[in-house]
């Protein structure tokens, strides 16, 4: 196998993990453990918890110490054990130890993954997007399955079958620790005693970096919402269950399209561009959802995922490898999903949560006006990134991704 199709069957079972259990959790927890809003917020923090806890300390581990082919085997033998104790957690704080414990060791191997990449494609613009993309068709793969796991289940049968999420994701994450110990090996970018995590954030000083930095932090705020409340929503508006996740995978499979075209992407309308359509695409989609529209047009309107994740977060990560020094880029990835997968998510999780209880009524939740905030924080962040980010400043936007 070449080194592409080695790395792109680890972005496959990397993504195959985090799609097994995240579209569906929040309708397990609600429906089947009977978990307020509040407490499946708090659960979905976990990744935050996570990213703000292990981030910068496993980057400074693989920047400076360890492998990161190694510490990618033993975060995912660990997150696969912890996987495996979910489905017989049924109240609250069990519940909670165990997933925070797969998602302290496995949220730091999404921005490790991202360095192997980048130190071992030869010419990340565009190989970059070819080999992420098999991370799409991973979360793809995890989903449909459900559509026969599900179909026709009922009551406790269904919530039995609902496990199968914690056991897929388990499976796969003790794949990947073997996996792990065969992909290209990548040692310490630089032994010293030197604070890679410290290199990485002196460069906020930088304004449009600051500038990028905090959208992407408003970006992640938004993001999280989709994830938190799509599959309640879909199943309250009368989407059948076994179908929510190939209903929510349509993102995905639109990313394959985006990811396979975005070096083509940033050649013709550069950073900043490629980045506010991005995030207007959570606008859209959000809007779609809060004006009620009929069955068919909320689940088509998922394909916009697609184009908000390769867009902006694909992009995000081959801008900070590119704007970061070498020797702190495994620090820098963990710094940006620090916002995306920590400080982000965590108060997403809980500004959702919480505004869900106050929004529920004798019909349940009232989506149309929870989904009208992250509509509007959108649009503030494009705007925000729009009049702010200029990355030919910076010197990595020149000719050809420099910005028209």
């Amino acid at each position: 196998m070449s080194t592409a199709s080695r790395l792109g069957l680890m972005m496959f079972l990397e993504y195959v993990i985090w799609g097994s259990w995240l579209p569906l959790l929040a309708l397990y927890l609600s429906g089947f453990l009977g978990f307020s809003g509040t407490d499946i917020g708090w659960i979905f923090a976990t990744l935050a918890i996570a990213s703000l806890t292990t981030v910068f300390v496993s980057a400074q581990i693989a920047d400076r110490h360890l492998p990161t082919e190694r510490l990618l085997a033993v975060s995912h033998l660990i997150g696969g054990l912890a996987m495996f104790a979910l489905p017989f957690q049924k109240t609250f704080w069990p519940f909670f130890a165990a997933m925070l414990i797969h998602n302290l060791v496995y949220v730091p191997t999404l921005s490790l993954t991202n360095s192997i990449c980048f130190h071992h494609l030869k010419n990340a613009e565009d190989q970059f997007g070819r080999v992420r993309l098999w991370g799409t068709i991973g979360w793809i793969a995890a989903s449909w399955p459900f559509v026969f796991i599900l179909r026709g289940k009922q009551g406790a049968d269904l919530e039995s079958s609902l496990t199968a999420i914690f056991w897929m994701a388990g499976a796969a994450s003790i794949l990947l620790a073997i996996y792990s110990l065969t992909l290209p090996h990548t040692p310490p970018a630089r032994k010293g005693e030197r604070n890679a995590p410290l290199e990485a954030v002196k460069l906020l000083a930088v304004p449009s970096i600051l500038v990028l930095f905090i959208v992407t932090f408003l970006d992640a705020l938004v993001h999280a919402c989709y994830f938190q409340w799509t599959s309640p929503f879909l199943a309250k508006i009368g989407l059948p269950e076994n179908l929510i996740m190939p209903a929510m995978s349509i993102g995905q499979i639109a990313e394959i399209a985006t990811m396979a075209i975005l070096g083509i992407c940033l050649k013709r309308l550069g950073w900043r561009k490629l980045m506010v359509f991005g995030i207007l695409g959570h606008a859209a989609r959000f809007a779609i959802y809060s004006l009620g529209g009929p069955l068919w047009l909320v689940v088509a309107s998922n394909v916009v995922h697609g184009f908000c994740y390769a867009f902006f977060f694909a992009a995000l990560y081959i801008f900070v490898d590119k704007s970061f020094p070498k020797d702190a880029r495994a620090s820098a990835q963990g710094l940006f999903n620090l916002l995306v997968l920590g400080l982000g998510p965590f108060i997403g999780n809980l500004i959702w949560g919480r505004l869900a209880d106050v929004l529920t009524g004798p019909d349940g939740i009232d989506f149309r006006t929870l989904f009208l905030w992250p509509t509007g924080l959108a649009v503030i962040a494009a705007l925000t990134l729009l009049v702010g980010f200029w990355p030919k400043d910076l010197g990595v936007a020149a000719k050809p991704l420099e910005d028209g």
